[in-house]
């Protein structure tokens, strides 16, 4: 055996090791989930890289103990988890404004800033090279989104007025994301709700079909419960609208996309702010999973902040996210904490499969460059909890500031390395998956 395949096979057997960590629970009790979930990994190198957080982590961990631009303050951020480039997207926020901003927070927790950056960083190497950009277009766009983030961070710790750092909105935004904002926009309440429910006797009611799952009454009784616990997370400015919070029509619904695969959730429709019938709410409950980040995050005080997994998503999002969904809390059931918000009408998700001109890819790197150092800004001594009792930008600003030079190289140097690295383990990813060789999908 060759010196590369004798590499292969032990890093196949790392790669074995850390999802057995991360999925093995929820692949013993759903196979056929994760079956679809791997089958979705195995496309793409890029969707591989989307599906394995856990082994990203794994991989950055050594970093650690005292990475370039980590100290005391920065190490411990407020960060997303899960940055890369397809995890952008549209929504309403409390004030009813269209924005475009960083979203899905299922794997955020308390960092290193830099472990976003890098993530996003490969995830633009790995876009580039299905789009067969070169290597040196590759890292002026990693540039691009380095200098970006940077002036935004700096500006930011500098006291920037919000006219000058201004939210991507209908009004603000260019290109894609101001088609992503556009296509929101063109989207209605009474669109999503004809997608996933109809009248009957006079009231609406899910639709069958779709993967929706029909409840015992049991499990209504238990879901109905734990959105009554749900209720007294809502902050009062949520609480204070006229609605009335009547629950209409409960269903199940199974997680099967490359995030989600194995974790129950539920639907719940509600009565909207009127009697008309277009206005009704549909929320979803889901479980919430371990974000992968966690793992190698060994802080006492951030693992004990947390009361469960669903109560750790929403304080972050709320954290990260200005003017978060007034529908966004959490609650128990079963035991085990639960993500609540609502299905937004209003979701789009920017989609990379039409940009494909490279001035075009640089402009809207840059503006999610922008959007990331805004994010990291936002969770800090000013956004109403403890866990963070610092400016997170003035702490990011200063760290750039003592070595602006090797910044950008930073993640340049790792965005080139770990894409190869995923484009490496999405090869030997396939190959252990169609051959039959992950535990628990045997024969698949």
């Amino acid at each position: 055996m060759s010196t590369q395949q004798t590499q292969a096979e032990q890093r196949g057997e790392h790669i074995l090791a850390v999802f057995d960590t991360a999925f093995g629970e929820l692949l013993a009790a759903d196979p056929a989930a994760f079956r679809v979930k791997f089958r979705k990994m195995a496309a793409s190198a890029f969707a591989f890289y989307r599906g394995t957080a856990c082994l990203f982590y794994s991989d950055v961990e050594r970093e650690r103990a005292g990475g370039p631009y980590l100290d005391e303050r920065t190490s411990r951020v407020w960060i997303h988890g899960d940055l890369h480039a397809e995890n952008f997207g549209t929504y309403m926020d409390a004030n009813g404004r269209l924005i475009f901003n960083v979203n899905d927070f299922d794997e955020a927790y308390v960092g290193p800033f830099t472990w976003d950056l890098k993530r996003f960083a490969a995830s633009v190497a790995l876009i580039g090279y299905t789009k067969a950009l070169s290597d040196e277009k590759i890292t002026e766009l990693v540039r691009t989104y380095a200098g970006a983030y940077r002036e935004r961070v700096h500006a930011l710790a500098t006291g920037a007025k919000d006219d000058e750092v201004p939210p991507f909105t209908l009004e603000t935004a260019e290109g894609p994301l101001l088609d992503a904002l556009r296509d929101a926009r063109s989207l209605t309440r009474f669109g999503l709700l004809d997608s996933m429910t109809e009248i009957r006797d006079f009231e609406r009611r899910f639709s069958a079909g779709g993967g929706s799952i029909e409840l015992d009454a049991a499990t209504r009784y238990k879901v109905l419960a734990a959105f009554d616990g749900y209720l007294e997370t809502l902050p009062e400015s949520s609480l204070a609208r006229p609605d009335s919070y009547r629950v209409k029509d409960v269903v199940g619904r199974r997680g099967i996309g490359i995030g989600s695969a194995g974790l129950p959730s539920y639907n719940i429709l509600l009565e909207g702010n009127s009697d008309a019938l277009e206005n009704d709410v549909v929320i979803y409950m889901k479980q919430g999973q371990t974000p992968a980040v966690s793992r190698h995050i060994t802080d006492e005080q951030v693992r004990s902040y947390f009361r469960h997994e669903g109560h750790r998503t929403v304080i972050s999002q709320r954290a990260l996210q200005a003017h978060a969904d007034p529908w966004l809390g959490w609650t128990e059931l079963d035991g085990a904490g639960q993500l609540v918000a609502e299905v937004s009408p209003y979701a789009v998700d920017l989609d990379w499969s039409d940009i494909d001109d490279p001035a075009e890819i640089a402009a809207v790197v840059a503006d999610l460059g922008r959007a990331t150092a805004a994010m990291h800004a936002a969770a800090d001594d000013q956004s109403g909890h403890s866990l963070v009792p610092f400016s997170t930008e003035r702490a990011i600003d200063a760290v750039i500031a003592a070595d602006e030079d090797g910044f950008a190289d930073l993640l340049v140097d790792f965005a080139h390395s770990y894409g190869a690295r995923a484009r490496a383990d999405h090869q030997i990813f396939v190959d252990l998956f169609r051959n039959g060789r992950i535990p628990g999908l045997t024969g698949s």
